[in-house]
């Protein structure tokens, strides 16, 4: 109970058991049916052979509800109409049992093996939750960002096999197994109610094909999307009126380009035209940066400095007047020219090689020197 709250565990309770009742419906009316009718009758027309007293509406029904389990408690009846009732009712009465009340009560108390269903019966609790479509590597890592950011998700995976279920599971979110690309495995997660949903499967026009089905479902529902391809993803943005179509190409590249780069640089991305960065480095001594102020530095390069560590304090909002000194950590925000800038004034030089990688590199040199002479003998 405590793995998704008392509250949204009971609210799933009751709509699972409804979800049950209207699949098991005609059993259970069938049911009721052959106990109230047997209970009518029995009230009404049975009579002790003995003392000739009649049954209380208690003793009929408790009489009945043992009749259709074929158990009698009652002596037979001298009425030909209730001698055929002692007889039919319980063949009738197992087989409706059997047929669904018997399956409707295993299913009721034993909800571990209807996982799938309880799991629909969760996301159905939810609101302006965030839908995540596509449980891969990238969507594993997007429901662990919304998590931490505070946010409710709901997970939808065609894959049941896929490596990340049972982690984002553990994570208690309720993952629904089957195509997104369903109008019914939408309505499952709830997105008629969702604040947002991303859609990051391997597929562009699969993606493309979830996000339209959801804005239709939910005209207002913020839409991003995962492409591959950049120029479909452009002809999205602009044509389809989705709030965000994201290549993931165009994503990549700034990361991949700027890691290529001298500068210790952790993130980057595209403002406008413009690429950004967030980079770290530590001040070295006897450099141009040493001595000088944080605010001096702002103001000369225009760039950020986010983050500020040293061997006494951490300052996520370094004041201006800090001075630098040697060994001390931080973080920037700038683009790449004004980074290349900032390196040359740090007098970084490449790190001497470390000695555990000496080996290694050793190995690779001979492996290659191998591979080149195999390749000249095929020639």
């Amino acid at each position: 109970m405590e793995r998704y709250g008392f509250d949204r565990y009971w609210r799933a309770l009751w709509r699972d058991t409804w979800v049950l009742v209207r699949q098991f419906r005609f059993s259970l009316l069938g049911f009721a049916f052959l106990l109230a009718t047997g209970t009518l009758a029995l009230h009404q027309f049975y009579v002790y052979p003995e003392t000739g007293l009649r049954l209380t509406w208690a003793e009929a029904l408790h009489a009945t509800f043992m009749l259709i389990f074929a158990e009698t408690i009652l002596p037979f009846p001298r009425q030909s109409a209730l001698q055929i009732m002692f007889f039919v009712v319980p063949p009738l009465g197992l087989s409706v049992v059997a047929d669904g009340v018997l399956r409707f009560g295993i299913n009721l108390f034993n909800r571990r093996e209807r996982k799938e269903a309880w799991q629909v019966a969760i996301a159905s609790t939810y609101r302006d939750h965030i839908v995540i479509c596509g449980l891969g590597r990238v969507g594993y890592r997007v429901v662990d960002v919304l998590l931490r950011l505070g946010e409710e998700v709901i997970g939808v995976e065609l894959d049941e096999k896929s490596p990340f279920l049972k982690t984002v599971q553990q994570w208690n979110v309720p993952v629904l197994l089957g195509d997104a690309r369903q109008q019914e495995m939408l309505e499952k997660a709830r997105v008629q109610e969702a604040s947002a949903i991303v859609v990051c499967t391997e597929d562009d026009l699969t993606n493309l094909a979830i996000a339209l089905e959801a804005r239709e479902m939910n005209p207002g529902i913020k839409v991003v999307l995962r492409m591959f391809d950049p120029q479909l993803a452009e002809k999205v943005r602009c044509g389809f009126g989705i709030h965000t179509a994201f290549s993931t190409s165009a994503l990549a590249a700034p990361l991949f380009a700027a890691a290529a780069t001298r500068a210790q640089i952790d993130h980057s991305f595209y403002v406008g035209e413009m690429l950004m960065n967030v980079a770290h480095l530590t001040v070295q001594a006897g450099s141009e940066l040493e001595g000088r102020t944080v605010g001096g530095l702002e103001r000369d390069l225009d760039i950020s400095v986010i983050l500020y560590r040293s061997s006494q304090m951490v300052d996520m909002h370094p004041s201006p007047q800090i001075v630098l000194r040697p060994g001390d950590y931080i973080v920037v925000f700038a683009s790449l020219d004004v980074l290349a800038r900032l390196h040359a004034m740090n007098a970084l030089h490449p790190a001497a090689p470390d000695a555990t990688c000496e080996e290694p590199h050793r190995r690779s040199n001979r492996l290659a020197s191998w591979f080149r002479r195999v390749v000249s003998k095929n020639r």
